[in-house]
């Protein structure tokens, strides 16, 4: 593997633990009937004190004991920033509380290359010329698409249990599912076949030739295939990212 993307793919993983552990860390704080305890309980985790804190955000340490005392309510941007600082605070230290985080809850990276969401709803249109794709389905749905998932299909059918392709099922909510190291698509659209839930458009990234049956049951299930032309993995997490 050429060492340039290695590192990129290394990146993209931690990237990945940092955006979900921090979505979950958020998510608690915010959904705590005591944001001042909950702020606190995760400073005390990550073993980061207010002034470490109050540096990396910018902000007198009075402010953050005041938030963590109740006296003042978090908005979305300060909550944001807050969880921002604690994740910094374990880069320094080499996310060693990231990566506990991350198995703590479930996380499995291994099979992800890479995931986002878009800052502005992303066309159909749009999506076909950043994959450098081709749309081989009779129908265009005209709803946007606001996120992707990029999955190495190898890893997802050897390393994923049940219940961790429901995880994955649950990130590709109205984001396109995109797989690499395909040969057909036939898996992938036979598994999504019986999934309680769809991504809102799956993409194949270089297939040997697409199935027949793939075909038909994008067709039946109304989720559109795109086959991605682009020459490598680098340049479809590349051209994607581009578009958020």
């Amino acid at each position: 593997m050429d060492i340039t993307y290695a590192l990129f793919k290394v990146s993209m993983i931690r990237d990945y633990y940092v955006e979900l552990v921090g979505e979950r860390i958020a998510g608690n704080i915010a959904w705590s009937p005591d944001t001042g305890m909950a702020l606190r309980k995760w400073r005390r985790k990550f073993n980061a004190s207010q002034l470490e804190v109050a540096k990396l955000m910018g902000v007198k340490p009075s402010v953050i004991t005041d938030y963590e005392k109740g006296r003042r309510t978090p908005g979305v941007k300060f909550l944001r920033k807050y969880v921002k600082a604690l994740v910094d605070v374990d880069r320094e230290r080499g996310y060693g509380i990231v990566k506990e985080l991350a198995k703590s809850f479930g996380i499995n990276v291994d099979y992800i290359l890479d995931l986002g969401d878009f800052y502005h709803e992303v066309s159909y249109d749009e999506l076909v010329k950043a994959l450098g794709g081709i749309l081989v389905n009779s129908f265009i749905p005209e709803e946007p698409i606001y996120g992707y998932v990029i999955v190495d299909s190898i890893k997802s059918i050897t390393l994923l249990s049940g219940n961790e392709y429901y995880q994955l099922l649950s990130f590709s909510v109205n984001r396109a599912l995109i797989f690499t190291k395909v040969t057909t698509g036939r898996s992938p659209m036979v598994a999504l076949k019986v999934a309680p839930m769809k991504p809102k458009v799956v993409g194949l990234h270089r297939p040997v030739k697409v199935d027949p049956l793939s075909i038909y049951l994008s067709e039946v299930e109304r989720v559109p295939i795109i086959v991605s032309t682009l020459n490598s993995e680098k340049e479809l997490v590349e051209r994607l990212r581009e578009l958020k």
